[in-house]
């Protein structure tokens, strides 16, 4: 029996899930900036367990052999490399950073961002629909960084969109989930897969933004800014995994008073 159960608990954790006809089996996805090194990035990705990873096209070298190239250490063959447009501040910027993605790789699926400011890089969400819709016509599959606004992520979806991918909290603050309430309305009415993408700190937030029923969660700073990276990406995977299964498992309601563990009949 005990033997049974677990076997139902490994095979709830490592569930698949679906991402532009692709299937994976880690909800997490991590970037590959910030990081020491290339060979400390390397080490962080396998302690993750990450299928994805993402790709900073205008500040990694995934292109010049004269200096050490993010392929040599991380397999594009072992993982899914996913260019995004982090540093991008217009539609337009966006949109030829991911053109010279797909001549340089043929990457087609891509994540799009586009900041509005650089103090709180939160996404301009007029130029992010602008440029998603360009980029769709071209045949991109775009995961869109978005606000937590569920009337915009609904019509990021219905633009064609293949995830959606709201904040938890401003890029790299390591905040946490701030607006449960927003991201999980999201996840409600979403028929592609929603995942949460800037703002976690630590485990906890990773584990909350699955319980909330995300499909994943995307993070960076919060394992390559951590003491020791390589560890916190093995506390980001189990997080992940922990806070999928007490989704699928289901919450006991809260209550506003006590409820006693043992029945109160028949005392002796």
């Amino acid at each position: 029996m005990a033997e049974a159960a677990m076997k139902t608990a490994e095979d709830s954790t490592r569930d698949s899930w679906s991402i532009a006809g692709e299937t994976y089996s880690s909800r997490l996805i991590v970037g590959t900036g910030k990081y020491k090194d290339f060979e400390e990035t390397a080490l962080a990705i396998e302690a993750s367990g990450a299928e994805i990873v993402t790709v900073a096209v205008r500040r990694v070298n995934v292109t010049n052999p004269n200096e050490p190239i993010l392929m040599d250490f991380v397999d594009p063959k072992k993982y899914t490399y996913l260019p995004n447009t982090a540093g991008c501040f217009t539609g337009d910027e966006a949109v030829r950073t991911l053109r010279l993605a797909r001549e340089a790789g043929g990457w087609d699926l891509v994540k799009l961002e586009v900041l509005g400011d650089r103090k709180t890089l939160y996404p301009d969400m007029i130029e992010t629909l602008s440029a998603a819709e360009l980029l769709i016509k071209e045949g991109f599959k775009v995961m869109v960084y978005c606000s937590d606004d569920v009337l915009l992520a609904k019509r990021l979806e219905d633009m064609g969109c293949v995830a959606i991918m709201p904040l938890g909290a401003p890029i790299g603050s390591g905040l946490g989930i701030q607006t449960p309430i927003n991201i999980r309305l999201i996840v409600e009415q979403s028929n592609v897969p929603v995942l949460v993408d800037a703002g976690v700190g630590t485990a906890s937030d990773a584990a909350v933004a699955m319980e909330l029923g995300c499909d994943g969660v995307l993070m960076n700073t919060a394992i390559a800014e951590a003491k020791d990276p390589v560890l916190m990406a093995e506390a980001m995977k189990k997080a992940v995994q922990a806070g999928r299964l007490a989704y699928q498992a289901g919450r006991m309601p809260r209550k506003r008073y006590a409820d006693p563990s043992s029945p109160v009949a028949g005392l002796i």
